[in-house]
């Protein structure tokens, strides 16, 4: 019999940073390591990890890191994960591993496998990838077989039996799995509070179609590159419409050229025009941004910085990809100022997506297939883990055999029984900003935010080495605080408190610069505060010639 642990390092109460630990008998197997896109209160942060320690101090544990699918927030922490720990595997399907491939992961860390064909470990540890329906190719579910029973975790999925080829799912399988026995099932709750199924609202190569027909002149698609089927979905529509689709940016380009090179995109390669066609009056024109940057190449275009199109009035602009809530502002800025340029916009329409979660009937229907002893609603905010929590209970599932957990939280199953260990494992966030490896942490975010609220004051004075007088300065100079020219007393009166404060700390040729420094802050500080209610950043320089 076993002793088996799981809990998040991401994941869990968080739309995001997805990566769940399965302890067994002190082997590790590691399913997604995710990142979390970074909302605009984190001043400059790019995206968020989970702190690795855990498995960088249980490295040779580990036996390897199975990526479900080819989104950031499945893969995206793989390589800063590859600096941690140089020798860990990572396993995936084809499009996956490609998709990792084109985003500079060493090859030397990639295993390829194969949906339906067992990954065996010893005797009693294997593991069983099964195809499920996706936005993007080869998604897998991932069953982990242990010699108490089947641990199965799903990834992103829907039910659709209309999706074929690379995107099929097979439900047969899983029913299966679910007839040998599940200890637990590991499901996702994004969007379990969604009523009926998610599919058919994702097809949406009619409601392109029917763009691509009314409109007189060329069409701009603002498309994500994660979202491969929906792209595939253009390329469909735009069939028989003789025009030429002009693919932008050398990301976009990379992964369409390899979709079509290893046949995960069934298009007519005609379709596909080059710079040539840009002005072309019934041109469509692909513009691909990513979740880190959203909407940056968007917004060059509609301000007209953009190096290769320049909008005209006859154009008309489709946002074909989905509305995160974190980005609705920058929409909606967008929208407007399309429409004063006399531009018509096109968003997908509310009863159609093409984010593709499990919603309610999916969701029963996966536990009924799985019928897992035990059910871990992962995967999203914590409402929504609640929400897959109550179709469980729907389902009548046991309150004690539904396990509602935080990061951190470890579930202990010892010879196929629940043990409550209260055992947590504290996982801290690491916040990346570009491509430095290391955590900017709180404190740097926290002068950001400062900085962005407030702006800054700094102080400069220059002494002499010799007699400690006064050579240059105090000079005073600002930044997102106020307008120096409108100011004027203001400045003068920076000067005199930091000319004061100057003063007073130099006896007998000695200069006590640290006290120097913080008497500045802390009086200008209560200044700033009577004048302005304002609390700008200040930093005094002061030094010796």
């Amino acid at each position: 019999m076993s002793k088996i642990k799981i809990f998040g390092m991401g994941g869990l109460n968080e739309n995001g940073k997805n990566t769940y630990i399965i302890e067994v008998d002190n082997k590790i197997f590691v399913f997604d390591a995710g990142l979390k896109f970074a909302n605009d209160s984190m001043y400059g942060v790019d995206y968020i990890l989970p702190d690795y320690s855990y498995l960088e101090k249980n490295s040779k544990k580990i036996v390897g890191v199975f990526i479900t699918h080819a989104h950031p927030e499945s893969y995206g922490g793989v390589s800063d994960l590859i600096k941690d720990i140089p020798d860990i595997k990572i396993y995936a399907t084809k499009y996956t591993i490609n998709q990792m491939k084109l985003e500079g992961i060493n090859d030397k860390n990639l295993n390829l496998i194969e949906a339906h064909k067992k990954i065996v470990f010893d005797k009693d540890l294997s593991v069983f990838p099964i195809n499920v329906n996706h936005s993007v190719p080869d998604a897998v579910m991932y069953v982990l077989n242990t010699k108490d029973g089947a641990i199965a975790y799903t990834g992103d999925f829907i039910i659709d039996p209309s999706m074929m080829g690379a995107y099929n799912m097979d439900l047969g399988k899983i029913a299966y799995v679910g007839k040998q026995g599940v200890l637990a099932l590991l499901c996702e709750s994004s969007f379990s509070e969604n009523i009926g199924h998610t599919s058919p609202s994702h097809h949406m190569s009619s409601f392109f179609k029917n763009i691509i027909s009314k409109s007189k002149g060329r069409i701009i698609f603002s498309v994500l590159h994660i979202h491969l089927y929906t792209i595939e979905g253009i390329f469909t529509a735009a069939k028989n419409s003789h025009r030429k689709i002009v693919i932008m940016g050398k990301k976009l380009q990379n992964i369409i050229n390899m979709a079509i090179k290893e046949k995960y995109m069934n298009i007519d390669e005609s379709l596909i025009g080059d710079l040539s066609n840009l002005d072309d009056s019934n041109a469509i024109l692909l513009v691909c941004d990513d979740r880190a940057h959203p909407y940056n190449s968007i917004e060059k275009i509609v301000s007209g910085n953009d190096k290769y199109i320049k909008l005209k009035s006859t154009d008309t602009f489709c946002f074909a990809e989905p509305k995160y809530d974190e980005n609705e502002k920058i929409i909606v800025k967008i929208e407007n100022e399309l429409a004063y340029k006399g531009i018509d916009t096109i968003s997908i329409p509310k009863d159609k997506g093409i984010s593709l979660h499990a919603s309610s009937e999916d969701l029963m229907l996966m536990i009924n297939l799985l019928k897992p002893k035990y059910f871990i609603p992962v995967k999203g905010e914590y409402r929504y883990m609640v929400g897959g929590a109550n179709l469980a209970s729907d389902l009548g599932y046991k309150k004690e055999n539904i396990l509602l957990k935080q990061n951190g939280d470890i579930i202990t199953i010892n010879n196929k029984k629940l043990e409550d260990t209260g055992e947590h494992i504290f996982i801290d966030d690491v916040l990346i900003d570009g491509t430095s490896p290391d955590d900017v942490g709180d404190l740097v975010i926290k002068d950001r935010e400062m900085l962005s609220e407030n702006g800054i004051v700094l102080v400069s004075a220059t002494l002499s080495k010799k007699d400690k007088k006064l050579l240059v300065g105090p000079e005073v100079t600002t930044r997102g605080f106020i307008y120096v020219k409108d100011s004027k007393e203001m400045i003068e009166e920076i000067k005199r408190i930091s000319l004061e404060v100057i003063n007073n700390n130099i006896t007998n040729g000695y200069v006590d610069y640290n006290n120097i420094k913080t008497e500045i802050r802390e009086k200008l500080s209560k200044y700033f505060y009577v004048e302005t209610e304002c609390k700008p950043m200040i930093i005094a320089v002061i030094q010796e010639v």
